[in-house]
């Protein structure tokens, strides 16, 4: 196992090293397709001497649109080789999002998948013009015209090896390394933009901490195309000298029927993807013997999903962490040996080298123990937004502080706790209510699977809480049950004054509910309106 990083840390340094010491272990694993360590450092120098081909500079930007497969890390790090800077682009989004993406990064080469979920990604673009972008590479099923997989490896056959080896020497650890846009939930999607070294240096700390390791099987749900796929994912995994297992899309039997029959040791994910496996209604019939690490992280992470991952998944170890993707996508995580308390009820504390403040509205540090914004400063904060400065500005202070926007609490530990976000807060006849809060208590009756709260207007109180509930399957529940039940649970302006029962939350791809999606479909509501069960 590599101990250390490189002398001058990046990305074609570490997947150099890392072919050394683990060239016949097997990197990826999708499907039929096995590439060892060796076989990656080489088709990972293929396609970067195919870019130079194609007149590829130092720091030009090259995008990426497709799902997790294993051609997707090739690219990425023949990318990256080449001295280019990454762009991954959402799968969810629509021609015309990715289009303005591929716009605003002046991206010269797109890699695209041919068709994903009965969509022809290429023609997407078809209406779409996007004059910086002279070459498009399609991954898988090229069609006629298409520029395929094969014949642009095959335009490196004119780049000398002396050219590459020059261009890997112009490659530094302060080198842009990527732009990853923001998931847009609060406006118009921003390019966040990190380094090389601050990126390893990172996850070579985060692998060590949660004990990713040689032989593990990592199988990766959360999508390429965001930092808890990417860095947290593949990254790490190649950190390690573990086993990367692409996963398409998420479908709850799917990733069981896979952790059983591959055996998966290593699943990273979203609160609502372990959510999901738990709600399975099957989950006692597979074999689930070989996991071993979890490790999630959100605004919300109930204490009672730590406990149930642990008994009915079956995990020795469930870590938490957070992070952003202004700060690299981390800057806290549990370690080794916390126990079980505070991995429920904590996202850990911070890296070294990595320092958090929590201010009140007027900028003020609090109390250890009060709410506050979470500011974050040290090496993982962004050297950027792309093209726009306003923003940055907007968004770190004088002093080198990132304002998260996120509100939580620092314990006598320095561990943080994370209740909300500062847009999700209402005001319920005065009184603060954070609907993290109000989500834990709610996911402890037995028949909730999962749930969300928003505020909504109200005559009397100004807003209330609404409460979205999924149920657990085969299990019913009233509205009016569930409001007397929190009635003896918790502060009376804290209870849900409405319910609706859904099959399901609206999520974003990395699985994060979509606060403002219920926000915009939530009627107005009168005090005390109860909603009776549209699905169960």
């Amino acid at each position: 196992m590599t101990d250390r990083l490189p002398t001058n840390p990046t990305i074609p340094n570490l997947l150099a090293q890392s072919a050394e010491c683990y060239a016949d272990l097997t990197a990826i694993d999708d499907d039929s397709m096995r590439i060892s360590y060796a076989e990656l450092h080489r088709s990972a120098r293929a396609v970067a001497r195919a870019l130079i081909a194609l007149g590829v500079q130092h720091g030009e930007r090259v995008a990426i649109w497709a799902p997790n497969i294993h051609e997707w890390i090739v690219a990425a790090l023949g990318i990256h080789c080449a001295g280019a800077v990454l762009v991954p682009v959402n799968t969810r989004l629509k021609g015309a999002e990715a289009a303005d993406i591929l716009l605003r990064s002046q991206a010269r080469v797109l890699f695209c998948i041919g068709e994903f979920l009965d969509v022809r990604y290429p023609e997407m673009l078809s209406d779409h013009a996007i004059p910086t972008l002279q070459h498009r590479v399609v991954l898988r099923d090229p069609q006629a015209g298409d520029a395929g997989w094969d014949a642009f490896l095959a335009r490196g056959a004119g780049t000398h090896e002396a050219e590459l080896e020059a261009r890997l020497a112009s490659i530094a650890s302060e080198t842009a390394l990527d732009v990853l846009f923001t998931s847009g939930t609060t406006g118009r999607t921003k390019g966040v933009v990190t380094s090389h070294g601050q990126n390893l240096r990172a996850f070579t700390d985060w692998s060590e901490i949660v004990e990713l390791t040689q032989g593990d099987r990592y199988l990766i749900v959360s999508p390429f195309f965001h930092a808890f796929g990417y860095k947290a994912g593949w990254l790490a995994a190649l950190i390690r000298g573990a086993t990367i297992v692409p996963q398409r899309i998420f479908d709850a039997e799917s990733v069981l029927r896979r952790i059983a029959a591959e055996r998966i040791s290593f699943l990273p994910g979203s609160p609502t993807l372990y959510l999901s496996l738990l709600a399975h209604p099957r989950l006692a019939e597979f074999d689930l013997s070989s996991l071993r690490v979890a490790v999630t992280g959100a605004s919300n992470v109930a204490p009672e999903l730590i406990g149930r991952m642990q008994r009915e998944l079956g995990f020795g170890t469930v870590v938490t962490a957070y992070g952003l993707t202004e700060c690299c996508g981390l800057a806290t995580v549990c370690r080794p040996g916390d126990d079980a308390y505070t991995v429920a009820t904590t996202c850990g504390r911070p890296l070294d080298g990595v320092e958090l403040r929590l201010v009140d509205e007027t900028g003020r540090a609090v109390p250890t123990g009060t709410a506050g914004e979470v500011l974050i400063r040290g090496y993982t904060v962004m050297k950027g937004y792309l093209d726009d400065e306003a923003a940055v500005l907007e968004t770190i202070d004088s002093e080198g502080w990132l304002h998260t926007g996120d509100i939580g609490t620092l314990d006598e530990r320095g561990y943080l706790r994370i209740t909300d976000r500062l847009k999700d807060m209402f005001i319920v006849g005065g009184f603060n209510c954070y609907p993290a809060e109000i989500e834990n208590l709610l996911t402890e009756h037995p028949s909730i699977a999962q749930v969300a709260v928003i505020g909504v207007p109200d005559d009397r109180q100004g807003e209330v809480g609404k409460a979205y509930v999924v149920l657990r399957a085969g299990l019913d529940l009233g509205a009016e049950e569930l409001i007397g039940w929190c009635r003896a649970r918790m502060a009376n302006y804290k209870v849900p004054r409405s319910v609706e029962f859904v099959a399901a939350l609206p999520v974003n791809a990395s699985g994060k509910v979509l606060k403002q999606s219920l926000r915009a479909s939530a009627a107005p509501t009168t005090h005390g309106e109860v909603e009776r069960p549209a699905v169960h």
